[in-house]
């Protein structure tokens, strides 16, 4: 992330954040037990990640890796299916997720989009960043 973004632009979770109750983190490894991916889902509280008295709920995407031996192997759509599988089984109204504006990116905008999901503005603690795009999938509809 530092090496395509700006520090000011990385919204990465390090180690201690991954720790939170809030977080839940999975990874794909290989038959070997070699790591191939990554992704997290943190619960959100309120429309647009807003507060605890916005309505709905929904979860944010985070961290979502991928190796680069493990790229065009189907690694990061299935670690987005169950993602968004967990978010549909916990109600959540909607995810959001934050992911860079840079051509690094471009592949995984693609999985998004092919997945459902649109661009929309900053939610929760975020702000307007030209590094960064915003993307969020309804799981209300069907």
């Amino acid at each position: 992330m530092f090496a395509t973004s700006p520090a000011e632009s990385v919204h990465a979770l390090d180690h201690s954040a991954l720790a939170d109750p809030s977080i839940t983190f999975w990874t794909a490894r290989d038959a070997d037990g070699a790591l191939l991916g990554c992704g997290a889902l943190r619960a959100l509280a309120g429309a647009n990640g807003g507060g605890a008295d916005a309505a709905g709920a929904g979860g944010e995407i985070k961290s979502m890796r991928t190796g680069a031996a493990a790229r065009g192997r189907g690694v990061a759509t299935l670690l987005l299916a169950t993602i968004l599988e967990k978010a549909r089984s916990r109600g959540y109204d909607a995810v959001w997720l934050e992911t860079g504006a840079e051509d690094y990116f471009a592949a995984a905008r693609r999985l998004y989009a092919r997945s459902g999901f649109v661009e929309c503005g900053p939610f929760g603690a975020y702000a307007e960043d030209h590094h960064s795009v915003f993307m969020t999938l309804d799981l209300r509809d069907p």
